[in-house]
């Protein structure tokens, strides 16, 4: 089995509307077992587990809008990934695929990809088994 290291220590989206992007991120990184850290001295707010915000926001202002990213958030189960795809619908995002098993990238790969307010496309991955 190949083991899984670390690639990127954070990410930082810029957001349009921060209001709207903190309820969307709460809401899907919550059934991915990710909470909201804090909102810190500058406006924003980051995620993550207690002690590692690997997942910030902050406004737009000198630099526009992340609108053309890819991130993708790791998921314990196919569950966790459908939950995050229903989180998504509701509150903001919208469809780009809904869950499945993604063959294209492994038999194993379950994953799901939204829209978020500003247009990144954001998946939540499950990493099962081959064939399950």
């Amino acid at each position: 089995m190949v083991e899984r290291r670390v690639v990127v220590d954070h990410v930082v989206l810029v957001v349009g509307d921060l209001a709207a992007s903190t309820r969307f991120y709460d809401a899907v990184l919550a059934t991915l077992g990710f909470s909201r850290l804090s909102t810190g001295d500058v406006e924003g707010a980051s995620y993550g587990v207690p002690g590692i915000d690997d997942f910030a926001i902050v406004p737009a202002g000198e630099v526009p809008p992340t609108t053309t990213a890819h991130v993708a958030f790791v998921a314990e189960s196919r569950e966790a990934v459908e939950a995050f795809h229903a989180a998504a619908l509701a509150n903001g995002g919208t469809d780009r695929a809904g869950p499945r098993i993604r063959d294209e990238y492994s038999s194993g790969y379950y994953g799901a990809y939204v829209n978020d307010p500003d247009g990144n496309n954001i998946e939540a991955v499950f990493h099962g088994p081959a064939g399950d």
